[in-house]
């Protein structure tokens, strides 16, 4: 177990937000929540799963909607713990511990920010390894984790509690639709466990990795160097390409931000353009008509000069910008997996471009 101080906190939030490829919330506001907390007294605390009793209760927490509209729409900071309390009504019992749904710089906030709130620790791990945009998407659900009881909860403290859903899907629909209708963002709480299922399921060690990746673009920003060279050492993958945004096609569609960002290369990378689509998060890289990267592969942006990680809400024309694809977790490029988070199951019919598969991601120029 390890305690989140402020200066972990920074690394943290960079190095989530890099991790969400795109999407998972905007790392400046979640950063802000959880340092307010700090300031005020509050302890937050990691544990690692292994860490776990196996009869502790932990439920997974986070929040729903289009990142675009959690960047204009500020939360109250209470969804998350109004729609756990509703959980702990139905389950019956305070949980030990909260888990987040993924990582990013938003919903790795979200989860420590309602740990810090309730006095329990937060589990050091999530059901991605990075963010996707639907609810379901996860190592929990993927791997048979019961996704109810569950809850939503807005900023005026509304809920909307689930009982019993069909499936994972179902519970991502009607909570997709309620959200919207509660103004495209809530809070979400669910997929109670034990200890001994979280053990088997999560994606350990999340919270480290993003801390290390995090200080390690301090660093290269502190040393004058690249920061991407820092975060593909720490974190494996290649630098695709390194260019300026010259387009940004964005819309806030059915709950979710979807779009294209088009680059086009400079220095060693001039002449060659990439497009890439994203659903809050980078799906497919494309280029010379090609799917070159496709989830769930993290595709992820940030500033050349200072390592920033570059989201879907904000990212810009003019932007300047090193496009890094970096491995998924092992856990989420087994076939059971890709049928839930690969391209097909985001309706592309390219088959997965993986680091390391026959299907391998290849950088034409540049040193990667």
């Amino acid at each position: 177990m390890w305690e989140v101080t402020e200066d972990a906190l920074e690394a943290i939030a960079t190095g989530a937000a890099i991790l969400g490829s795109g999407g998972g919330g905007n790392p400046y506001i979640g950063r802000l929540r959880v340092r307010e907390l700090l300031r005020s007294g509050a302890s937050i605390r990691a544990v690692k799963p292994s860490e776990l009793a196996d009869d502790a209760l932990v439920v997974v927490c986070g929040a729903m909607g289009s990142p675009v509209v959690n960047f204009e729409k500020l939360p109250s900071g209470d969804e998350e713990v109004a729609a756990l309390r509703a959980v702990e009504d139905l389950v019956g019992r305070p949980v030990d511990a909260v888990a987040p749904f993924e990582m990013g710089g938003g919903n790795s906030m979200a989860a420590m920010a309602v740990a810090g709130r309730i006095g329990v620790p937060v589990v050091d791990g999530d059901g991605m390894g990075r963010a996707f945009p639907e609810l379901h998407m996860t190592s929990y659900a993927i791997y048979g984790g019961a996704c109810f009881p569950a809850a939503i909860a807005d900023e005026r403290q509304n809920r909307v509690v689930f009982t019993s859903v069909d499936s994972p899907q179902w519970l991502e629909r009607i909570a997709r639709a309620a959200t919207i209708a509660m103004g495209g963002h809530t809070g979400v709480a669910s997929t109670p466990m034990s200890g001994a299922a979280c053990k088997e399921v999560v994606l350990p060690d999340t919270l480290s990795l993003a801390r290390r990746i995090g200080a390690a673009v301090e660093e290269s920003v502190r040393s004058k160097s690249e920061p991407a060279r820092a975060v593909l050492a720490v974190a494996g993958g290649v630098r695709y390409l390194r260019g300026k945004v010259v387009d940004v096609e964005r819309r806030n569609t059915r709950g979710f931000a979807r779009g294209t960002l088009t680059l086009e290369g400079i220095g060693d990378d001039r002449g060659r353009t990439i497009r890439i689509d994203f659903q809050n998060e980078n799906l497919v890289l494309w280029e010379e008509g090609g799917a070159r990267a496709t989830v769930p592969d993290l595709i992820t942006l940030i500033s050349s000069d200072r390592g920033e990680p570059l989201t879907t809400e904000v990212v810009s024309y003019g932007c300047r910008a090193d496009v890094l694809v970096l491995p998924c977790a092992p856990l989420m490029r087994t076939p059971r997996a890709l049928a839930v988070v690969g391209p097909q199951a985001f309706g592309y019919d390219s088959p997965p471009v993986l680091i390391g598969s026959d299907q391998g991601v290849e950088v034409p120029q540049g040193d990667g």
